[in-house]
């Protein structure tokens, strides 16, 4: 009965087959081309709000790898992005994460956020910075908070600058300087940081006391310490003392040069006097990342002479990568620290809520 319902049915003419065959074949062969141009394979990228993808970089890294790379934007500054990478960790935001820092590398690592991976461009300085043996984060970039200060009012008032943490106490420094807040700004954070690797455990307590007594101002962040509240570069504040960028000095000349002054700048960063903390910027690929072959080619672009040669110029800091030859004037402006003040990252992970508690008791009281 089958059979015979089957050969009830109107034919379809052989020529109409023929067509639709040919209708079909064309379709699907113009269609590839069309597929292969739109298809590419995409990279998703988590990052602090602050951190932007220089475009010169960006199109560069879509031209030579034929990734397409998509900006998620999470959170202020690296704790509220290790908080968020934590917590999706099972279900991850992207494919790459960049702007978990020294404060929070550590932690992110123990939680398996990241996954292992050894770019092929990693020995090249950047493994000094590494926080595990599996790899699971690459320095990108390296970051030295110091006091900077307004050297035309030291001078004109003849006060010799403050070489060391103790002279910040001192009465001849009252009111002087301005810190960003460090439950809100990576800076102040970098500030506490070095006051505790310099103070230990218990007598850090005792310094930010003495420093509230000497009217220490403390503000948001770095932006409005720098450009507000300090009295050299853009601001007209009153505090010549200001925890900033190592490199702010030379931002500062590269700025005159932009002008009709001459290049230089009246602001200086107390490199030698033991008040600097280093802090590490990594990225890494996310463990679960939907696309992780692709990550990892971008984590090696990250890692590049043709990227770390413009990390000066687009974000304020130094290159990971050794052998990095500085924009002019860093050398005499913005050199690094011989010794900077820095903490187990382990340390800094396991202690960080309960400093920022700590020091927001000192401060209150």
């Amino acid at each position: 009965m089958i059979n015979a319902g089957r050969h009830r049915r109107s034919p379809v003419p052989a020529c109409l087959i023929a067509l639709i065959a040919v209708l079909v074949a064309g379709c699907s062969v113009s269609a590839d081309p069309d597929a292969d141009a739109t298809d590419k394979p995409e990279v998703t990228v988590v990052t602090v709000g602050s951190w932007t993808f220089p475009t010169e970089l960006h199109k560069a890294f879509e031209r030579q790898t034929g990734i397409e790379l998509v900006i998620r934007q999470v959170g202020d500054d690296t704790g509220e992005l290790t908080d968020e990478l934590v917590r999706t960790k099972a279900d991850p935001l992207g494919d790459v994460a960049i702007g978990v820092d020294s404060t929070t590398a550590w932690r992110a690592s123990r939680e398996g956020v990241f996954e292992p991976y050894t770019s092929p461009e990693a020995n090249q300085g950047q493994q000094r910075f590494s926080i595990d043996k599996q790899q699971r984060l690459s320095a990108v970039d390296v970051t030295d908070m110091c006091l900077n200060i307004d050297t035309e009012w030291f001078t004109a008032r003849a006060l010799h600058e403050p070489t060391s943490f103790e002279d910040l106490t001192d009465s001849r420094y009252r009111g002087l300087l301005v810190t960003p807040d460090p439950r809100t700004s990576s800076a102040g954070l970098a500030f506490l940081h070095a006051t505790i690797a310099r103070f230990g455990d218990r007598d850090w307590r005792t310094y930010w006391n003495e420093l509230k007594a000497n009217e220490v101002q403390v503000v948001d962040d770095v932006e409005e310490a720098y450009s507000t509240e300090f009295s050299g570069s853009s601001g007209e504040g009153s505090c010549p003392i200001v925890v900033a960028y190592a490199s702010a000095p030379a931002a500062e000349a590269a700025e005159s040069d932009k002008s009709d002054e001459k290049g230089t700048a009246r602001t200086k960063t107390l490199l030698d006097a033991g008040m600097c903390y280093r802090n590490v910027r990594y990225a890494g690929v996310l463990d679960g990342a939907e696309n992780p072959e692709q990550a990892g080619k971008l984590v090696d672009f990250l890692l590049t002479q043709q990227f770390q040669a413009k990390v000066p110029a687009a974000f304020g800091s130094y290159p990971a990568r050794e052998g990095v030859e500085l924009p002019n004037g860093w050398d005499e402006l913005a050199p690094q620290p011989a010794k900077p003040q820095m903490l187990p990252a382990k340390q800094v992970s396991n202690n960080r809520e309960q400093w920022l508690s700590q020091w927001q008791s000192v401060m209150r009281d």
